[in-house]
């Protein structure tokens, strides 16, 4: 491609279920590329197996990708000069294309029913062939002679006639030059009258103006017959990019039936950031550079370049992605980190709340924000952060048993002495908490911090480890502290 000309990229999910976390993947670097060379992104829903379409998956890839931020130029929602961009409702733009390389011999009709194709490949794998596919049975046949042969079907699909000379070699910007293996007869329209991916992908591509095709490497071994179709149709060829696929550790292809973190809306539902999310996903298939993991978008924009996309196949490590996503929660202002957390739990732990709230309800969303920055140095996702604040929303701490014993013998000396010292004290802030506390017990009763603080955490907490306790008792205020350390009294006693 010429510098001059301006760089159009797609991505195409079809609408066959929760989100693949590979449509952001390849977005991610689509959009990154159309930012860098001042291009133009668009969004393409490919809807041609209507065997497999799944109601609501279309808006979840609307609303999953503008979470991420990856925004497009032209798509089924927002329209744009090739419109429409469901390839559902272009239907009729594929058919003249078919039947022109009909006409030109490059395609043919192909009557051969389900059963005689399962047949066909049976015996193909038991006779143990190199070569497999379609036999050709139809081809040079009118529908009147092949009607007299076995395993006719009434309505025929199309095929490519795939040439035994072709060239099965391209370019790739990411690869260099590559060689596919060779294809049988492809159909390239269906039965119903949709046309196959090969055919649609290619028309698409052509009449919305791709200049770059990046997709997966999945797509390697389709690349030379859908460069037969452009070459056959007279287009110019796009350039090809095909990324590396997203691994399991096990080094398989991460797929929603093995792996929750394959759906997209998993990292929602977890609690992640869009933005660690993203840096994550440019460290699957894009080496940092001098080992600087954490990258906004706007730098990995000014340094993008095919040529360093990794084409080993990248781990899918969620052990840094909880990394990653600490990192960018920790970077939060503590009133943005305060309002995604409601937000979250609105959205995915409303049932939870309310099971947890009591009296204190009407206060809960204040109680988290000033939480916040009690929370926030161990919080790795927004999911946690419900769990991490709970014994600051609940009417009645319960206690961790272990906790209970570890404190059992401590607990009824120093909480009557530490609540005869907060009765009196006036201003319920942590730093004079905790110095009367210290001056109280430790300096003047001469009892090790240890010995007293721990057993004030279990009743206020209900567990040895927590937030930081002063700070804590401020947020749930003198009378709740007060009544916490009595009913824990009563419960060692």
């Amino acid at each position: 491609m010429e510098s001059s000309v301006l760089v159009r990229v797609r991505v195409a999910p079809s609408p066959t279920g929760d989100p693949h976390v590979g449509t952001a993947y390849m977005s991610l670097f689509n959009w990154a590329y159309a930012q860098k060379t001042g291009g133009q992104f668009v969004l393409r829903i490919e809807d041609t197996d209507q065997a497999r379409y799944v109601e609501g998956s279309e808006k979840q890839i609307f609303d999953l990708l503008a979470w991420l931020g990856l925004t497009w130029d032209e798509g089924p929602d927002i329209s744009g000069p090739y419109a429409p961009y469901r390839q559902s409702e272009r239907l009729d733009t594929y058919r003249p294309y078919v039947d022109q390389l009909i006409e030109a011999g490059h395609a043919y009709y192909c009557w051969c029913s389900s059963q005689r194709l399962t047949q066909m490949r049976d015996e193909q794998a038991k006779a143990k062939l190199s070569t497999t596919g379609y036999d050709r049975l139809c081809y040079g046949k009118t529908r009147e002679e092949r009607a007299q042969l076995p395993g006719f079907s009434e309505t025929p699909v199309v095929r490519m006639l795939i040439p035994d000379d072709m060239d099965l070699g391209f370019v790739d910007m990411i690869r260099g030059q590559i060689s596919a293996p060779r294809p049988d007869d492809q159909v390239i329209l269906k039965a119903d009258g949709f046309p196959t991916y090969h055919m649609a992908v290619v028309v698409d591509d052509h009449l919305m103006g791709i200049t770059h095709v990046v997709r997966g490497e999945e797509w390697i071994s389709s690349t030379p017959k859908h460069i037969l179709l452009y070459q056959w149709l007279g287009w110019e060829v796009p350039a090809w990019c095909h990324m590396p696929l997203l691994r399991n550790t096990d080094k398989s292809k991460i797929s929603k039936r093995k792996n929750p973190a394959a759906r997209l809306v998993w990292f929602q539902e977890e609690g992640y950031l869009p933005e660690a999310l993203l840096n994550f996903l440019q460290l699957m298939g894009y080496p940092p550079t001098d080992d600087q993991e954490v990258c906004s978008f706007e730098d990995f924009v000014a340094d993008f370049d095919w040529a360093k996309v990794n084409t080993v196949g990248p781990v899918f490590d969620v052990k840094k992605l909880d990394w990653l996503n600490g990192h960018y929660l920790r970077a939060l202002s503590e009133d943005e980190l305060a309002r995604r957390i409601v937000d979250y739990i609105e959205t995915y732990q409303a049932d939870g709340l309310s099971r947890l709230l009591g009296k204190r309800s009407a206060d809960w969303k204040q109680v988290v924000r000033q939480a916040v920055p009690l929370i926030a140095p161990r919080l790795v996702t927004l999911k946690e952060a419900l769990e991490k604040v709970r014994f600051l929303l609940v009417d009645f701490v319960a206690v961790d048993d272990a906790a209970r014993a570890k404190v059992a013998e401590d607990a009824p000396m120093v909480l009557p002495l530490a609540a005869e010292v907060l009765e009196s004290l006036v201003d319920f802030q942590a730093s004079a908490i905790q110095e009367a506390l210290v001056t109280g017990l430790v300096d003047e009763q001469g009892l090790s911090k240890k010995t007293v603080f721990a057993p004030i955490r279990v009743a206020i907490a209900g567990a040895l480890v927590s937030p930081p306790l002063f700070e804590s008792m401020e947020i749930l205020g003198r009378d709740e502290s007060l009544k916490r350390l009595r009913e824990f009294l009563r419960c060692v006693h």
